[in-house]
C-alpha cells in the first residue's frame, strides 16, 4: 500500500501529465526513494493510480537499470561495462569490487550495505573505468579509489 507522502507525491507528478501513464518512471522513482526498491505490491498500487496494469508498469520498470525490483543494498555500485571502460581496465576494476565486498555483480554484501550491478553506459568514456555509487558518478577509478569510495559509504 502507497503511503500518503508517496501517494500526494505521485499526483504532484500527475497534474504535469496529459496521460498518467506517462509519470510511470517519476513515481517509481518516487516510490524507491522512500522504499529503496519497487515491491510486487508497491508496483501494483502505482500501477493501479496510474491506470496501467501491473504488467504494463513491470515492462517500464524493468527496462530501466536504475529502478529496482528486488532488495537492494543501502548503496548501489553500478561498474560500466561500455567497451570504453573494458578497455582501460574494466575487467580489474570489476574483479577487486568482487574480491574487496565479497560479491559478485547482482549480488548484495551480507550486511546489506552494497549491491554490486552491471551497467551497459554510464556516459563517461572520457574518464574511462568509470563506476557510479548511488548518483555520484566516480571516473578514471582505480584500486586505490575504489577503496577510498568504499570508505566514504557506511
Amino acid at each position: 500500500m502507497l503511503t500518503e507522502k508517496e501517494r500526494e507525491e505521485i499526483e504532484r507528478v500527475l497534474v504535469r501529465h496529459e496521460r498518467k501513464m506517462s509519470a510511470s518512471v517519476e513515481a517509481l522513482k518516487i516510490v524507491q526513494r522512500n522504499r529503496g526498491w519497487i515491491s510486487d505490491g508497491s508496483l501494483k498500487d502505482i500501477a493501479e493510480l496510474l491506470e496501467m496494469t501491473p504488467e504494463e508498469l513491470d515492462s517500464v520498470a524493468t527496462f530501466y537499470s536504475i529502478i529496482f525490483r528486488r532488495r537492494v543494498g543501502r548503496h548501489v555500485i553500478f561498474i560500466c561495462t561500455t567497451i570504453s571502460c573494458w578497455v582501460m581496465g574494466y575487467e580489474e576494476i570489476l574483479n577487486y569490487l568482487q574480491e574487496r565486498l565479497g560479491i559478485e555483480p547482482g549480488e548484495t554484501t551480507a550486511d546489506d550495505r552494497f549491491t554490486l550491478l552491471p551497467i551497459p553506459c554510464l556516459g563517461a568514456c572520457d574518464g574511462a573505468p568509470a563506476m557510479m555509487v548511488d548518483e555520484t558518478l566516480y571516473t578514471n577509478v582505480t584500486r586505490d579509489r575504489i577503496d577510498e569510495v568504499i570508505a566514504e559509504y557506511r
